[in-house]
């Protein structure tokens, strides 16, 4: 079974909340074409599963579903989200909710701007300037955070005052997801050119989903590397 939670960066969670189905979901939703169906998965069954993979026979992989409850920083998510199909997407709304004081990611390092990749980062900032980063990323947290609450606190509503909170606030969603579509997250966002935040809850995700379909995750895996 899979784990029940898994903790991502310094605040952050994914959890397993539900799921449907398993590698013979899969298999059945495949054999009915024939009129077949299997109690139990054989050898046979897992050498079916891979074919339909390489050959992008992909409806059978959606006869399947599982609902995650994430926790992460909205910067994550305005990539995370970008995963629309076979997905839907329900985050806590600041429209209801007010949100804590200190629910912001704090990185444990701060990286470069890469040279050659424009979008993305490479090694770690300079220890002469890291000191001097970090204090002008909490001041500037603490700062939005300081002037959300006061916004609040003279009668703005909630609705509004959001407005001024940072993208490192944390948000939570409840995700579900096919396995097909779950394994083309993964594989995009393990990759090493998606950002390592990113990296870090597709690693929690594959974590959660391959005891659940072993054999149907690593087969959409290996299919989609070629």
């Amino acid at each position: 079974m899979p784990e029940p939670e898994i903790q991502v960066l310094d605040k952050g969670f994914v959890r397993l909340i539900d799921h449907m189905g398993s590698d013979l979901s899969v298999v059945n939703a495949a054999r009915v074409s024939f009129g077949k169906r299997k109690d139990a998965m054989e050898e046979g069954d897992a050498k079916l599963i891979r074919y339909l993979s390489a050959h992008e026979h992909t409806s059978p992989f959606r006869h399947t579903a599982m609902t995650f409850h994430v926790k992460a920083p909205i910067f994550v998510f305005r990539q995370w989200m970008k995963h629309r199909i076979a997905s839907e997407f329900n985050e806590i709304s600041g429209r209801y909710v007010e949100f804590a004081e200190d629910e912001f990611f704090v990185p444990e390092l701060f990286r470069r701007q890469a040279k050659v990749n424009k979008q993305g980062s490479e090694g770690a900032l300079e220890p002469a300037n890291e000191a001097r980063a970090q204090a002008a990323y909490l001041e500037s947290c603490k700062g939005a955070v300081a002037h959300y609450k006061e916004l609040i606190s003279l009668g703005v509503c909630r609705e509004q005052a959001r407005c001024v909170l940072p993208l490192g606030l944390y948000s939570e969603v409840y995700w579900t997801v096919s396995l097909q579509a779950v394994a083309h997250f993964i594989r995009l966002r393990s990759d090493g050119h998606a950002q390592w935040e990113i990296q870090q809850y597709a690693a929690a995700v594959r974590r959660l989903v391959e005891p659940l379909y072993p054999v149907g995750l690593a087969a959409l895996l290996d299919s989609e590397k070629g």
